[in-house]
């Protein structure tokens, strides 16, 4: 027994150096409208709206958005009902035109599907956990039409701080409940609505991109698909911060509707044709936000792309 003490021991400093490593920097909190993961002080990191909030200028009837999605340094980047789109929210996947039986327009234009009693509304949370500096959560969603669920989505988050950057790996699957086609647009689905702080420059593993802004209404115009696009925006005390949206490669084929003059990112599936939707057969999209402090981290967008290929 007295030769198995200092084995237990070493056993004991084992555990107790795991559990050290894997504790929790992160946490994630609950309220009836919102998740939030806070870091280790407190900090508000990354919020899920699970309900319109009351005090808000978004035109848009649903919620399920995150904002605000931070830096490492705590710098907000996303925006909510900005003054030239108030239907545009933070981090969202909205379709733009889905035509069947129940038309919609869940993206909040209303220009070509109805917008009326048509909203986005969460129906769970589960999966929600936070271990070493990782915190994520599953979301499930539903598309009502005049009360009527057209689209079932699950939305799987997680959130961490790597490579200097704060990562959001997102996977949204999208099980339609009815045949539905969504039409050729230049813009719809996935988007990362940010704040206009400064000069934005647009980047991607090329270097500096100098495209023209892309027409809403031809898709033509959208830029080419890249693994990552990115806006930074130097702020006029000279500081500078920005987001990366990676498109993950086995996604649908993609073209990219990216406005640096509203701060918006959007890897568009409906750009290159028509999307078909049939009942009951879902859909898998994946991205990552990256954001960043400073200028366009490329070295750092070009490892976390590479790495996900992988996946």
């Amino acid at each position: 027994m007295i030769r198995l003490l200092p084995l237990l021991g070493v056993v004991l400093a084992l555990n107790l150096l795991t559990d050290s490593l894997t504790a929790a920097t992160l946490k994630v909190e609950r309220d009836a409208a919102s998740l939030t993961v806070r870091g280790k002080a407190g900090a508000e990191l990354l919020r899920y709206q699970l309900e319109k909030p009351a005090d808000t200028t978004l035109a848009s009837e649903s919620a399920c958005y995150f904002h605000p999605f931070t830096t490492p340094s705590g710098v907000v980047l996303t925006d909510v009902g900005p003054a030239d789109h108030r239907h545009h929210r933070g981090i969202f996947f909205a379709w733009l035109q889905l035509k069947g039986e129940k038309e919609a327009d869940f993206w909040g234009w209303g220009a070509y599907a109805p917008t009326k009693d048509r909203k986005v509304v969460n129906r769970s949370v589960t999966n929600s956990f936070a271990r070493g500096d990782e915190a994520g959560f599953t979301i499930k969603n539903e598309w009502l039409a005049e009360g009527v669920a057209i689209m079932e989505e699950e939305v799987r988050a997680v959130t961490r701080e790597t490579l200097g950057v704060r990562v959001l790996d997102l996977t949204y699957k999208l099980t339609p409940k009815i045949d539905l086609t969504h039409p050729r647009w230049a813009f719809s689905g996935f988007c990362v609505r940010l704040k206009k702080d400064g000069q934005a420059v647009a980047s991607s593993p090329d270097g500096v991109v100098k495209l023209p802004a892309p027409n809403h209404m031809k898709p033509d115009s959208d830029w080419p698909d890249k693994p990552w696009y990115d806006f930074t925006f130097t702020q006029p005390d000279g500081k500078s911060a920005g987001a990366a949206v990676i498109n993950h490669p086995a996604n649908l084929p993609t073209l990219w509707h990216n406005g640096a003059s509203m701060g918006m990112l959007n890897p568009c599936v409906v750009a290159p044709a028509e999307v078909v939707l049939k009942k009951d057969k879902p859909i898998t999209l994946r991205y990552l936000v990256v954001g960043h402090d400073g200028a366009a981290p490329t070295e750092v967008l070009n490892k976390l792309a590479a790495e996900w290929r992988k996946q």
